[in-house]
């Protein structure tokens, strides 16, 4: 017995549903959960299906293509352990959190590797038996430095996600293009009304009511990726900057954990600097 998971977009049209579950049934595929979204002002089709039986994924695929749009993009994906790297800086609390996540089986990644331009982290990170690479960035262009990185990702083999738990290094253009759709990062929702060191401090003298964060695909555009997933709480007088930072970490660690997870179970659809998320 084999297990799928079915994602495909195409062009809307009469019947996609229909002529979907059809093939399911003649492939005598069970279908174990099944979402589906249509964007109306686009006229994009979206679905995504969990499925098993004893076809062959090329002979599933090869079906499904047969019947869909011209120009559907169709995913027929074996579930498995998705292999992550994690780039840090000097920050630990999302880092130290996707670890304990990963300790207790909560999130189903192979961790192959910690990467940062500090070594400050190491102690945290060598606790859990995962192997960390200091990368210096000092006296370094940042194209050197990203060759340096880049030489390590292609000696661990195939990676599925890189995941920048708060690395503070803007990445290049020819970086990003190398990991499209493949690198997820997590900011503070403040942007662009608060910029700088300590954004904190500055929402803190506004009087903030609401703190969040942003977990996003990478692109181009510094923080302005497909998002992935949000979260606010609310904060009063009674916080000082110091409280709202703490409390802004704690969403943090939480949406990055999410966006994550929706990432290594296969939930996501970009299209048109967007997300559908099933």
């Amino acid at each position: 017995m084999k297990n799928y998971r079915v994602l495909i977009d195409c062009k809307d049209e009469k019947g996609l549903v229909y002529k979907i579950s059809k093939i399911f049934f003649e492939k005598e595929l069970n279908i174990e959960k099944n979402d589906e979204f249509v964007d109306q002002e686009n006229s994009k089709f979206f679905m995504r299906s969990e499925v098993s039986g004893k076809v062959d994924k090329e002979e599933l695929y090869k079906a499904l293509n047969d019947i869909l749009p011209e120009g559907a993009n169709i995913n027929v994906i074996e579930p498995r352990r998705k292999r992550v790297v994690l780039m840090a800086t000097r920050e630990s609390h999302v880092l130290g959190d996707i670890l304990i996540r990963h300790y207790d089986g909560e999130l189903e990644v192979e961790i192959v590797a910690v990467l940062s331009n500090h070594d400050i982290l190491r102690p945290l990170v060598e606790k859990f038996g995962i192997d960390y690479f200091h990368v210096p960035a000092r006296d370094l262009k940042r194209v050197e430095h990203e060759e340096k990185i880049l030489r390590l990702l292609e000696m661990f083999g195939k990676i599925d996600y890189i995941v920048l738990a708060k690395y503070m290094r803007i990445l290049t253009p020819d970086f990003v293009s190398k990991y499209e759709n493949r690198i997820i990062n997590i900011h503070h929702s403040f942007l662009p009304a608060f910029i700088g060191a300590n954004p904190y401090r500055q929402a803190y003298e506004r009087g903030v009511k609401i703190i969040g964060a942003t977990a996003h695909f990478v692109n181009d555009d510094l923080d302005e990726g497909p998002i992935i997933a949000q979260d606010v709480i609310a904060v009063d007088h009674t916080y000082s900057w110091q409280d709202m930072r703490n409390a802004g970490r704690d969403v943090e660690k939480v949406v990055l954990a999410k966006a994550l997870k929706l990432a290594i179970e296969d939930r996501i659809f970009v299209y048109s600097n967007k997300t559908v998320i099933f």
